[in-house]
């Protein structure tokens, strides 16, 4: 039980890895504050996870309402210990066919949106000499991806902020880390087609996709006390994918 009433914040957390990080935070006793765009999946989720869960729908490339969300949860419970910034999207197209208004979405949710939630966070981190930040970013991040101009940007982005943000607060007692996934069964890759599916599975030693279970693994260690000496560090959850 390493984080028996923690207070735990994780963005996107009505499904995929976000649902699954949420759960395995509630099995080791944190006390978790669930955000998604959805307020009926949110909510399912949040009586899942059982009473010390509760949800609220927070749109994080809006900053009133960001803040909002982060002061209700310190108000609320007295204090902020982890941040996951987890909520992404994809648009992907071929660079010459993207959409600006594409490449805007995807850079304002999953890049503006962990900077506005770690921004809100942070404060009350600061404040309290302590607190653990994860960004879930990805592989494509490293390496880039064809077809994925903005996800591969805005991934790319937050490798950047973890680091920087990593510096300026480390003496504040605050870690920031990133865990970069590569081909995981989510969601979001199941509408994939079994040659795409095929193709990744070729480019990995371990020989399967990854599960969310995998990502929410390494998410509560960077948020442990066993990752006390780690700070900006990106930890590749890919089976071997990106080396």
């Amino acid at each position: 039980m390493r984080f028996t009433d923690k207070v735990v914040m994780v963005t996107g957390a009505a499904a995929g890895i976000g649902r699954v990080t949420a759960e395995a935070f509630a099995r080791e006793g944190a006390i978790l504050a669930i955000c998604d765009l959805n307020p009926e999946t949110g909510e399912a989720a949040a009586k899942a996870l059982g009473p010390k869960a509760f949800f609220q729908a927070v749109d994080v490339s809006q900053e009133a309402a960001v803040s909002e969300w982060a002061d209700e949860v310190a108000k609320r419970c007295g204090r902020i210990d982890v941040l996951v910034n987890n909520a992404g999207i994809t648009r992907d197209a071929l660079l010459l066919r993207m959409k600006e208004s594409d490449w805007d979405l995807v850079l304002a949710i999953n890049l503006k949106g962990a900077f506005l939630c770690t921004k809100a966070a942070v404060r009350h981190m600061a404040q309290q000499r302590a607190g653990r930040i994860v960004n879930v970013a990805s592989v494509v991040g490293v390496v880039g991806n064809i077809g994925q101009a903005n996800y591969v940007a805005s991934k790319a982005g937050l490798i950047g902020l973890t680091k920087t943000v990593a510096r300026e607060f480390a003496v504040r007692g605050i870690t920031v880390n990133a865990v970069a996934p590569g081909f995981i069964e989510t969601q979001m890759t199941a509408v994939l087609s079994d040659k795409v599916k095929q193709a990744f599975l070729a480019q990995i030693p371990l020989g399967r996709a990854g599960t969310p279970q995998d990502v929410a693994d390494a998410i509560l260690f960077l948020a442990s006390e066993q990752a006390a000496y780690l700070t900006g560090q990106v930890l590749h959850v890919s089976g071997g994918m990106v080396m």
